[in-house]
């Protein structure tokens, strides 16, 4: 085996150096060409022996030369085409634009054998982007190499595709591509699933009728195959979880076979069985289960085997970020594992000390903050890194703000963070410390008392010689010393200025750091009656070459001069004080008033200037004009026109701009709503019951050990006496570090509510005035002012800063989760001129108990109450007689307490959706003052006031109430949320949600053929799909009468097989659509003046079509 090595390096020299037999000078063929790997090879070795980067530049332009005569030659052959390429591959890669050989590579990939088409394919990948123009002439290469009957083709082709391809392209290889997913290899199916998640990642309304395709995918014989499902899986599931938990029990079986070593073993790295798979799966898993108890329950047992199985004690960085991420629902996991901790703090892997430290981060409170706080600062003074420098020094500075014991140490710590820190410390962390100090907290008297401590800490550093600091920590000294250097009454303002003079002559103090000197020598001095040092550095700075403190040197000059005017200027402790701003520029009037006199231009603002400008570029039209459709439309009708199904290549709007918009509207947003269900059940109960419990301990939790909790007295003085001094000391600092972290203590994370008082408590003196106003108001004000107070039930206002003791108590409130969109259409004439039916299928309204807060108490009705409530007949809603004439859909619940129910109808109106709520009073009293509000949606706009109110509503009857609604952002789905107040026994408040979907704002639109085809020229946005017809479809008539039905679609026209029909967004925004068959699918295309409604209606149309 070694004599064939031996041979092999031997003979590699001169195959490098070799020529090339069959190719000669002039590009020709011929015996004296050298050979691409030869030619490549020197350019490498020229490359690498250069000594500059001139050199460099120069030896490349004129190897593009070079290659750029070679490639325009036409008698330059494919294989040396091929050579080429490589160079101009190796020149890109390297920086160098080679742009004349963009098009070459395409040609290569066209007309290449199998290795030439690779390396054109290769290049094409590596030179052009995803909108570069140029990949639109590489389309008919992709869809020929995908019907081919050569595999390797084939793999190049979806190869290419998975990584650069144009969007609007999409639908001309799509069908190509589904049919591969059914193909015998296995290679071919997997690069298959891939170049539909690109897909998915561009354009995911073009894929969504084959997701059926992507479970027979997660269910490959193939491992490989099913692992490239999994991505398109993790990106649909992070987008709308809800839709894939009956795959939960999927994914886990498929874990169960990675994690038991069921795949080949080329999947292992390592010997562990495809780590890469486990962690996609992990992902997916984690995503499932995301607060939903019975589907976590399902994968606890493969967890548990997954982490059984991995090598803990190599991966113990990643369980300390377990930790760091598990302590934060239950933090008292962290005392099981607290002497592992401490043993981290000591490792010799700085990442593990990192980690550790962002661990005890998480766990910090009012009792453990001294000595966290200073094992961050020994960690602070050792690192090197300037990242983890700037992420610690913030996380000590905020922990010393929020859980500071005294001043002293505050100032301290503060003092330390910013002469460790230097220089690297985030602007923040000064500027904030500086705001607080001048801020000042509730007590003006400890706000002296700190202050006077800050000013005497930096006195006593300013008194070491020859000592460095950094130059932010210089700019806080200097403006604390400016500010407060008079309340330390004990101290002669005139060696204060000396201490700065002195820094001001000092080498290492920059320009910067001597302005904010300058500005503390100026706020001493309005204080002083005369200072020689005032003097003496006025006569130093008036001649400097800083033009800055030359400049600084005058003011301070003339100020001194005048001490009244000084003084005014420069009034103590006034940093936080209102500034009396002209904003007007009155002072100006005049000076204007005689440039205007003299024949100046008016002043124009900004906005009206460019409205302007605008209004001047829209004089001429420069847009290139779209696929001209003048032959498609006659005065007789639209017969012999060009079949729109081919691809356009006139509009950059084409394709998915609705996407972001519809994927905004499938995440759930949480802003404001309050946790009412954790861990350990029903939060508020919890609360409760925590509060009654929490009675003080002679015993510290932080001292329990594991293992000690039970142990008697006795025993336990045993085993610390058998103990070593090391082990004592561990478990001194365990208990300084882990103390407040029983089940007992107020723990404190970082991020949520802190049971401990924060020791500062920032409180702006711009606001003292307008807070102390408003507790007043706040003690006189009724309930019923404060809408959104009255979602927590039982509501504690010593949280507010009045320390008003009021407690509201309401119902249990239980409503819908989410009012469906596909509500039940009901059989009217209204609507019969536009050709619209309106028959639709029901569908089932899933109703769940929606609870508004997270304080509320809930109340079980006794039996008897039940049957005495089942036995009175149920307040049934109607529309008046003038809305039941027209198109509207059924009466639905949208919430409901033991006094007030509330129902919602839409009915569809020709130019708005009209939104009947029905406010049903189920008590035997009235109730007064009812009121509905709806809350600002971003996609809806309500045309009148998003308010009602019912003076009085009699015992057992049903108001209503009605809204006038308009889309006013396209989106797919959306939500109009709102709520009801009355008074009853209590205030009370009911929350709901509506479902509105983009159909409920589509209206047929009449027009004759010669409008369409006028309106159709006049509109750039446009949108093509080509959609599979299923079998009871199988005429255009057929499918043209199904979108009539769903989507309110005028049909226009329908000649042969092609159709034209016509819709309105409401008010006013038009959308065309023209249809054609062609074996077995149905070429859709729309036009519209809105980028995004040709995106939500092509979804629509999907889903009508899939589901008939």
């Amino acid at each position: 085996m070694s004599d064939v090595v031996e041979r092999t390096l031997s003979v590699l020299p001169g195959l490098l150096g070799q020529h090339d037999l069959g190719a000669g000078p002039g590009g020709a063929g011929g015996p004296g060409r050298v050979s691409a790997t030869s030619r490549l090879g020197s350019l490498i070795r020229s490359i690498t022996a250069l000594t500059s980067k001139h050199e460099e530049e120069k030896l490349i332009q004129q190897e593009l030369t070079s290659l750029k005569a070679t490639v325009s030659a036409p008698t330059t052959t494919l294989r040396l085409m091929k050579e080429c390429m490589v160079r101009l591959i190796y020149c890109e890669m390297l920086g160098y634009e080679s742009s004349f050989g963009y098009i070459h590579a395409i040609k290569l990939a066209q007309q290449g054998n199998l290795l030439e088409k690779r390396v054109g394919y290769l290049a094409v990948s590596l030179f052009l982007h995803e909108n570069h123009e140029l990949l639109l002439l590489l389309v008919n290469t992709v869809v020929k190499d995908l019907q081919s009957t050569n595999l390797v083709e084939v793999c190049m082709a979806l190869t290419v595709v998975s990584q650069i391809f144009p969007r609007e392209m999409i639908p001309a290889v799509l069908p190509l591509i589904e049919d591969k997913l059914q193909h015998s290899k296995e290679i071919i199916r997997r690069k298959a699933v891939q170049a539909l998640y690109k897909f998915y990642l561009i354009a995911p309304n073009q894929v969504q009728h084959i997701h059926d395709k992507f479970r027979k995918a997660l269910c490959d014989r193939d491992a490989g195959v099913m692992a490239a499902s999994l991505h398109i899986y993790l990106q649909m599931i992070k987008e709308n979880s809800s839709g894939y938990k009956d795959l939960t029990g999927s994914f886990v079986t498929i874990l169960k076979q990675v994690v038991g070593g069921k795949l080949p073993i080329d999947f292992n790295y390592h010997s562990v069985p495809a780590p890469w798979l486990q962690i996609q799966l992990l992902r997916i898993l984690g995503l499932l289960g995301k607060d939903d108890p019975r589907t976590s329950e399902l994968m606890y047992d493969v967890l548990d085997e997954s982490l059984r199985r991995a090598e803990i004690n190599h991966n113990i960085t990643y369980g300390l970020k377990a930790l760091t991420y598990v302590i934060q629902q239950d933090p008292n996991l962290a005392l099981q594992h607290q002497m592992t901790i401490i043993e981290c703090l000591d490792h010799p892997d700085p990442i593990i000390k990192r980690e550790t430290l962002e661990l005890l981060y998480r766990i910090t409170n009012g009792q453990n903050v001294i000595v966290i706080v200073q094992k961050m600062l020994d960690y602070l003074k050792e690192s090197k890194e300037e990242y983890a420098i700037i992420n610690l020094v913030g996380k000590i500075a905020e922990l010393a703000e929020k859980y500071a014991p005294d001043n002293e140490w505050f100032i301290q710590t503060m003092n330390a963070v910013f002469s460790v820190g230097g220089d690297v410390v985030h602007p923040d962390i000064p500027n904030n410390f500086l705001r607080l100090l001048a801020e000042g907290f509730d007590d003006g008297k400890e706000d002296d008392q700190l202050r006077m401590y800050a000013v005497q800490s930096y006195l006593a550093l300013l008194e070491e010689e020859d000592a460095l600091y950094p130059q932010k920590f210089l700019q806080v000294m200097s403006w604390v010393l400016g500010e407060y250097s008079s309340l330390v009454a004990d101290v002669d303002p005139e060696v204060i200025l000396t201490k700065l003079h002195s820094l001001l002559k000092k080498t290492f103090v920059t320009s910067e750091t001597k302005v904010w000197i300058m500005a503390a020598v100026t706020k001493i001095a309005s204080r002083t009656s005369c200072s020689k040092t005032v003097d003496k550095l006025i006569g130093e700075f008036s001649n400097s070459l800083d033009t800055y403190m030359r400049q600084y040197a005058f003011e301070l000059k003339h100020l001194c001069e005048d001490k009244a005017l000084m003084k005014t200027l420069l009034p103590f402790d006034a940093s936080c004080n209102d500034m009396v701003v002209d904003a007007s520029l009155s002072f100006l009037d005049g000076f204007v008033a005689e440039g205007l006199g003299r024949g100046a231009a008016p002043y124009k603002p900004h906005h009206q200037r460019q409205e302007e400008k605008l209004s001047q570029e829209k004089a001429l039209n420069f847009e290139p004009y779209g696929l001209s459709f003048a032959s498609s439309v006659s005065s007789s009708g639209v017969t012999g026109r060009q079949s729109p199904t081919g691809l356009s290549f006139g509009s950059d709007t084409s394709g998915n701009s609705a996407e972001t918009g519809h994927k905004e509207t499938n995440t759930l947003k949480l802003e404001g709503v309050r946790k009412l269900w954790g861990k350990e059940g029903y939060l508020p109960k919890k609360e409760n019951k925590v509060g009654k419990e929490n009675e003080p301990q002679t015993v510290s939790c932080g001292s329990l050990l594991p293992g000690q909790a039970g142990d008697p007295p006795a025993s336990r003085s045993d085993q610390v006496a058998s103990l070593s001094e090391e082990d004592k000391e561990k478990q001194q600092l365990a208990s300084t570090l882990f103390i407040g972290l029983g089940s007992n203590a107020g723990v404190s994370l970082m991020g949520k509510a802190d049971t401990a008082t924060q020791k500062f408590k920032r409180k702006s003196k711009i606001n003292e005035t307008q807070n102390s106003e408003e507790d007043s108001d706040f003690q006189n004000s009724g309930a019923s002012d404060f809408g959104p107070l009255l979602d927590t039930v039982p509501i504690n206002m010593e949280d507010c800063e009045g320390n008003i003791h009021t407690r509201l108590r309401k119902a249990s409130l239980c409503s819908s989760d989410i009012v469906e969109d596909n509500l039940v259409f009901e059989t009217s004439q209204s609507l019969k001129k536009s050709g619209l039916d309106d028959r639709l299928s029901d569908s089932m309204l899933s109703q769940s108990s929606l609870f508004a807060d997270s304080n509320i108490e809930i109340f079980q009705p006794s039996p008897s109450a039940q049957c005495e409530s089942a036995s009175k007949p149920p307040l049934v809603p109607s529309l008046p007689e003038e809305l039941e004439e027209l198109n509207h859909s059924g009466v639905v619940e949208l919430c409901q307490s033991d006094a007030l129910a509330l129902h919602l109808c839409k009915v569809w109106t020709d130019d708005s959706l009209l939104l009947t709520v029905f406010v049903s009073n189920k008590t035997a009293s009235a109730l007064n003052a009812v009121n509905l509000v709806f809350e600002e949606a971003e996609h809806f706009q309500i045309l009148e006031s998003p308010t009602y109110q019912f003076p009085v509503i009699e015992a057992q009857s049903v108001e209503c109430c009605q809204k006038c609604v308009w889309m006013d952002k396209i989106c797919t789905q959306g939500i109009l949320s709102g709520s009801v107040n009355y008074q009853s026994e209590m205030e009370t408040r009911l929350d709901f949600s509506i479902t509105l979907s983009l159909l409920d704002f589509i209206r047929p639109m009449e027009m004759t053929t010669e409008d369409f085809g006028k309106l159709w020229l006049s509109l750039s946005n446009d949108v093509k799909q080509n959609i599979k017809m299923s079998c009871s479809q199988d005429s255009l008539s057929a499918a043209l009468n199904t979108l009539q039905q769903k989507l309110k679609l005028h049909i226009v026209d329908i000649i042969g097989n092609e159709g034209i029909l016509a819709c309105q967004l409401l008010p006013s925004v038009p959308c065309l659509l023209h249809c054609r068959t062609h074996s077995g699918m149905l070429a859709l295309w729309f036009r519209s003046p809105c980028s995004a409604l040709p995106d939500g209606l092509l979804y629509q149309c999907q889903k009508v079509m899939e589901e008939s």
